[in-house]
């Protein structure tokens, strides 16, 4: 499949490598015309309208909100947002809760080891920017180490997030964006109780690389049963587009849900 549109990439608003000013010459290298930046939890500053035109690029302006379910937490994928008063008002208030975690981790780190961590305690910040601040310091640790025996779920610095319901997400979303999607279904424990979310949403990422086999005939029935759009994208926190995504024909049928682009 020849995929033109990459519909979730993170960029350094949150814990990305690209920056805007990046992102068409990523999106060509790639191979393709439409990008959707789904910062975590947060709106690119830099993207003033739901769907702009930068240097021939399609770029969407999207979100992934992490959200709690009865199972566990799931993430939603929503695109052409309109930045609602709600919506910005949860979005900040997540994104204090964000800065607050990262100093608690960095604290903890800090006191175990010994070393002084420099990061960035702003808005996007999270726990890949911890673990690169201890890849850089002067600790014997590198990033998948301080994950590993620091940062993990389970890790002894671990701090929790506070995020919203997935009712208060659902709700959130819908109301400023005309696609709210499912991310990544078999990326959770339990892709069954995820799925069982697709009456509420408006699409699922269909396309995703998980990086092993999985049955994605599963999804097809879901999409089907519930008439859902499907998305896709790389969930690119590196500079690499285009590795998964749609095709034209797939892409077309979200295109139709969003305003005309700007710019």
């Amino acid at each position: 499949m020849d995929v033109v549109a990459d519909l979730h990439v993170h960029t350094t608003a949150s814990d990305g490598r690209l920056t805007l000013a990046d992102l068409p010459a990523a999106a060509r290298r790639g191979g393709v015309d439409v990008v959707a930046v789904t910062d975590h939890d947060r709106l690119h500053p830099g993207l003033d309208a739901p769907v702009t035109t930068l240097d021939g690029v399609t770029v969407i302006r999207g979100v992934e909100l992490q959200v709690e379910t009865a199972t566990g937490r799931v993430d939603l994928l929503a695109y052409g947002v309109e930045e609602t008063p709600a919506l910005r008002a949860e979005l900040d208030r997540i994104q204090t809760d964000r800065i607050e975690r990262a100093r608690r981790m960095a604290s903890r780190i800090e006191d175990r080891l010994d070393v002084d961590l420099d990061v960035a305690f702003e808005p996007g910040v999270g726990r890949p920017h911890v673990a690169r601040a201890v890849d850089e310091s002067e600790a014997d640790c590198d990033y998948a180490g301080a994950f590993d025996r620091f940062i993990g779920d389970d890790g002894p610095c671990y701090v929790s997030r506070d995020v919203p319901s997935v009712e208060q997400g659902i709700d959130l979303l819908s109301a400023a964006s005309p696609v709210v999607s499912l991310a990544h279904p078999f990326r959770y424990a339990d892709p069954d109780a995820a799925l069982a979310l697709a009456p509420d949403l408006d699409a699922i990422e269909r396309y995703y690389p998980y990086g092993r086999e999985v049955d994605e005939t599963r999804l097809d029935a879901v999409i089907e049963r519930y008439d859902l759009l499907a998305t896709g994208g790389s969930d690119a926190h590196d500079r690499r587009l285009g590795v998964t995504g749609l095709s034209a024909a797939a892409y077309a049928r979200i295109a139709s849900r969003l305003p005309d682009a700007q710019g």
